[in-house]
């Protein structure tokens, strides 16, 4: 019976693939194409279809890396085929093997319609079914010639992610172009063969019900003519029908299938490409709408759907009509699928400010589900953010990625740092792409974690990245497992339908506490360096930018800058997307981010020295603005004023080489290397640098994960390392240390200054090492067997040992402004104004323990982009001894908020517009209210992870008191006295009298 088995299977294949397959389009004639090739970057659709093509012929070489190709197709329906369903078979040239992530097309009628896209597995246009005979077919495809950076070998350098290195020779052939014949009996008995032979290979291989699944298989290939495949179809289906009957066990798993597409907003191709990957997909998607009444499909990204607004207003036309009919459904409530580990604190709370209101004021639509399937990770204070937004679900597939431990749960409440808690779904599928294949159902039943006490899990189907979503072939496989003996039953319909089910059918699931911490791609904290500082500096820009604007509306009357302001938040959001703010994207992504931050930080800067001006006042005195939520050298949080003083210290050399220096608050020893070997808290006196090591230490690493180069670091890295001890000059230069040392091909500049209580040092590297990673090294005398990083309005705690496989895992985690690390009653912070990997790691010596905290500061992975981080980097961090988390969380807005000093009136004195007298109440927020009524938004958190109490002072007359969700809707009676749960986040509308 095993050799029947095999044979039956192994003829099953052949016929498929040599027979059947090719029967569905049984006879075709050629058409005619001709070409033309846009000069530069993508034309507007009427010029692509004004342009003066050239014959071309199938075979022909085509498509310079990034061009763009402008194919029309012409031709006449023979009459011989009326009465036949008939089909445009338009094949650009494709590799069937990758979807998404090469050439692709999208069809337009004459007039500039559009029809749907073309890829490797959708190469098809309908022309009609039937036909009369005679008709004639005109299309026109706007095809890209995007080049194949995930290639075979994989990970390998290339410079065809960049149009200025990518060159020019052609990269595809054209195929097939013809009117064909489709069969759609053959068709169907494709899918009914594709259907049961998956399902077949998944069931237990001695049950009954994968043999009768056989023997029916068998019984229609023996009814198949092979010379005749049209002919006997009909009749090979047949004998299919029983075993089809068959319907599905009580018991069956159930899935919901979305309909999806997986779109990267950039990652292997530039933004400009995502616009009309978008474009094409949606095209198809509102087509296969049409075609199939069951079929619900699902699209995220609030900015994908703009973009389709904005550049293709015809296809948007169809989408709207669509999402009327509520199968083509809005969902995630994001402006883009973000990293959710680096982006600030009111950046993640902007991400569904603007999608939501998005998605509210074009659809009237206010989804309550977070749709994040591929982002790494997800940091700690996300639920909060995600319940403050009024949503209260979230989907990811990504954490079945992770190398070392698996998820206990595929569905659960996902409990945050103020104790938030989410309904959570892990797809058991462990898959965006879904085809409906049968291995993949199968898996999802096995998978599925909660058995007994749920049966209910998602499915996103369809194929992402310009792969056209979902297919035709996909919808009828569905159809076909929708209750089938065998099967898990399938059922296409929206998100929120799914998770009201899910969580009707599972009202007491576990609950996960603190970080969904993905074991894998770590090394996307560290990589393009440029891009990160982009991103943090762009959110310090943006806070300063609406707190003096609103400052200076208020105080001044002058005009706040609504639309500039919306319109920067979108650009930084969008640049938060989780291939771009990771550095997973290719070189010409992150020279046009960088390109773009420089033009926001100009922006930005502008903003708030108009507005700072405005409230300075007519004078010649210097005016010292505090952006930052505390107050600082006489200057109150959001206020400006005189200021006082720095009153840093005194440096003298030091006995054995080397300098010291110090003020009031820290002795500071810098040997003849340029690495503190002493950091003395005066106050507590307390050493914090370990017993005889050094800190402020450069260490460089060797750095060639097993594979995805610019997103993993593999724990092996740390086998070897290089301490960077040599210095090639150490001198003083008034207060400041200036340290040079040179390494490889690279060299590194450090001064450090002191500042108050805190060290402070400046990094610049001028990079030029390959797979690499370079580190600051800072051994701590703390005992501490955890340690706080700052996440989203608040901070997480992790362990600094390795007691299980899960701790082991966090090798390397995110962190924002600091990092700190205490014992009772003693702690030290190391603060950054732009990196966010780093890792924390405890040793035990005779002189007790040792804590060391290291900063990432760059590595040099060569693949997607083979020059990353090349050039020069300039980083800021200081060690603070002697920290409190209070400490930790002040410091850090200071060295991340510079002050800022502007001639003005001597006797000026600007107050701030919110006045907090609790100092572990951080007022995030100082804006006026998105809808242009002049009232003032103020949002603020417990930042130590206690209890607060705090009153808060407006600067200005004020009417009422609104509390408010994150989009600024009422959410109830406000107050300025308010009483916090620790961490708690709060947004108060302040009604201007």
């Amino acid at each position: 019976m095993h050799d029947d088995r095999n044979l039956v299977e192994a003829r099953l294949k052949r016929v498929l693939d040599e027979r059947v397959r090719p029967a569905v389009h049984p006879e075709s004639v050629p058409l005619e194409v001709a070409v033309w090739h846009a000069p530069g970057e993508p034309v507007p659709v009427a010029e692509g279809l004004a342009a003066t093509p050239e014959p071309i012929a199938p075979g022909t070489a085509w498509g310079a890396p990034w061009g763009t190709s402008w194919f029309t197709v012409t031709g006449t329906v023979p009459a011989a085929w009326a009465g036949r369903t008939v089909e445009a078979l338009l094949d650009l040239g494709f590799n069937e093997n990758s979807p998404g992530f090469q050439s692709e097309g999208l069809v337009y009628r004459p007039d500039g319609s559009p029809v749907k896209g073309l890829n490797p597995r959708n190469q098809w246009v309908r022309v009609g079914s039937p036909v009369s005979g005679g008709e004639r077919v005109h299309l026109h495809i706007e095809a890209a010639s995007n080049p194949v950076i995930l290639g075979r070998p994989a990970f390998q350098p290339t410079l065809l992610g960049d149009k200025e290195t990518a060159g020019t020779e052609p990269l595809y052939r054209l195929g097939r172009m013809d009117l064909a014949v489709f069969d759609e009996t053959v068709w169907q008995l494709v899918m009914d063969l594709e259907v049961l032979g998956e399902l077949m290979a998944e069931l237990p291989a001695d049950g009954a019900r994968r043999w009768e699944l056989l023997r029916a298989v068998e019984r229609a290939l023996d009814a198949l003519d092979l010379q005749d495949v049209g002919g006997t179809a009909a009749a090979a289906r047949a004998e299919l029908t029983g075993v089809m009957s068959s319907p599905a066990a009580p018991s069956a798993h159930r899935i919901s299938a979305v309909g999806h597409a997986h779109i990267d907003s950039a990652w292997l191709w530039p933004l400009r490409e995502t616009v009309r990957k978008v474009a094409r997909t949606a095209s198809n998607m509102t087509a296969l709408l049409e075609d199939e009444p069951d079929f619900v499909f699902a699209m995220s990204q609030a900015q994908q759907w703009a973009w389709i607004k904005e550049h293709r207003p015809e296809v948007w036309a169809k989408v709207t009509k669509a999402v009327a009919s509520g199968r083509f459904v809005p969902t995630g409530g994001m402006w883009v699928e973000s990293d959710t580990n680096m982006p600030g604190s009111e950046a993640m709370a902007r991400q569904f400010v603007h999608g939501k209101r998005f998605f509210i004021d074009e659809f009237g639509i206010d989804n309550e589900e977070v749709w994040l399937p591929d982002t790494f990770g997800f940091a700690a204070g996300l639920p909060q953010i995600i319940k403050a937004a009024g949503s209260k679900r979230l989907l990811t597939q990504k954490i079945s990625w992770s190398q070392t431990n698996t998820f206990p749960h595929h569905t659960f409440l996902w409990e945050g740092i103020d104790g938030t808690r989410i309904f959570t779904h892990f797809p058991p599928v462990d898959t965006y792409n879904c085809s409906m294949s049968g291995r993949e159902l199968a898996h999802a039943a096995r998978n599925f974690k909660d058995k007994g006490v749920a049966r209910h899990s998602l499915a996103p189907t369809g194929w992402g990245d310009g792969g056209g979503g979902t297919t035709r072939e996909v919808v009828a496989k569905a159809a076909r497992v929708r209750d089938l003996e065998g099967s898990p039953a399938v059922t296409w319909e929206p998100p929120a339908a799914f998770f009201a089910r899910a969580e009707a059918e599972y009202p007491d699931p576990p609950v996960w506490v603190g970080e969904l911490y993905l074991e894998l791609h770590r090394a996307t904290l560290t990589s393009q360096a440029k891009t990160k500082q982009g991103n943090r500096r762009s959110e310090s820009l943006l806070r300063e930018a609406e707190l003096w604007a609103a400052t200076a509306a208020v105080r001044t009357g002058a005009p706040y800058p609504y639309e500039d302001l919306d319109r920067i938040w979108k650009t930084v959001l969008l640049h938060q997307f989780h291939d771009i703010l990771p550095g997973s994207s290719i070189a010409w992504v992150h020279r046009e981010a960088r390109r773009t931050y420089e033009r926001v930080a100009e922006e930005l800067n502008g903003i708030i020295d108009a507005a700072q001006r405005a409230l300075a006042g007519d004078g010649d005195r210097t005016v010292v603005f505090n952006g930052a939520p505390h107050a600082r050298r006489g200057v109150p949080g959001g206020g400006a004023g005189a200021g006082s003083g720095a009153g840093e210290g005194r440096a003298s050399a030091r006995d054995g080489g080397g300098f010291v220096l110090e003020n009031d608050l820290l002795r500071v020893e810098i040997d003849a290397r340029g690495l503190v070997v002493s950091a003395y808290d005066r106050t507590a006196r307390r050493e914090a640098v370990a017993p005889g090591q050094a800190a402020n230490l450069l260490q460089l690493h060797p750095d060639f994960p097993n594979k995805w180069d610019a997103w993993d670091v593999d724990r092996f890295y740390r086998n070897t390392v290089t301490d960077l001890v040599e210095a090639d000059e150490v001198r003083l230069d008034g207060g400041t240390v200036r340290v040079r040392r040179s390494f490889g091909s690279s060299s590194v500049t450090q001064t450090l200054s002191l500042a108050g209580g805190r060290l402070d040092i400046d990094t610049e590297v001028d990079w030029h090492e390959t797979e690499k990673f370079l580190k600051l090294a800072f051994p701590l005398d703390v005992h501490a067997d955890r340690y706080a990083s700052e996440s989203q309005y608040g901070h997480a705690f992790r362990p600094t040992h390795t007691n299980t496989s899960w701790e082991a895992a966090k090798f390397e985690a995110c962190n924002h402004r600091f990092v700190h690390v205490e014992e009772p009653g003693w702690g030290v912070a190391l603060v950054n104004d732009s990196t966010y990997g780093h890792d924390v790691t405890r040793t035990v010596t005779g002189s007790g323990t040792t804590t060391t905290v290291r900063a990432s500061l760059l590595r040099a992975p060569r693949f997607p982009d083979p020059e990353t981080d090349q050039g020069v980097h300039r980083f800021r961090h200081a060690l603070v001894p002697g920290a409190a988390i209070g400490d930790a969380v002040r410091e850090g807005y200071f060295v991340n908020l510079p002050e800022r000093r502007v001639t003005g009136a001597a006797s000026e004195r600007v107050e701030p517009l919110i006045a907090v007298d609790d100092d572990a109440v951080v007022v995030t927020a100082v804006k006026l209210a998105d809808d242009g009524s002049g009232d003032v938004i103020v949002r603020f958190h417990e930042s130590r992870g206690g209890r607060a109490r705090a009153t808060l002072t407006p600067g200005f007359p004020v009417a009422g008191v609104v509390a408010t969700d994150l989009l600024e809707r009422p959410t109830g009676e406000g107050s300025l006295t308010v009483s916090l749960r620790p961490f708690q986040l709060v947004t108060l509308r302040l009604k201007r009298a």
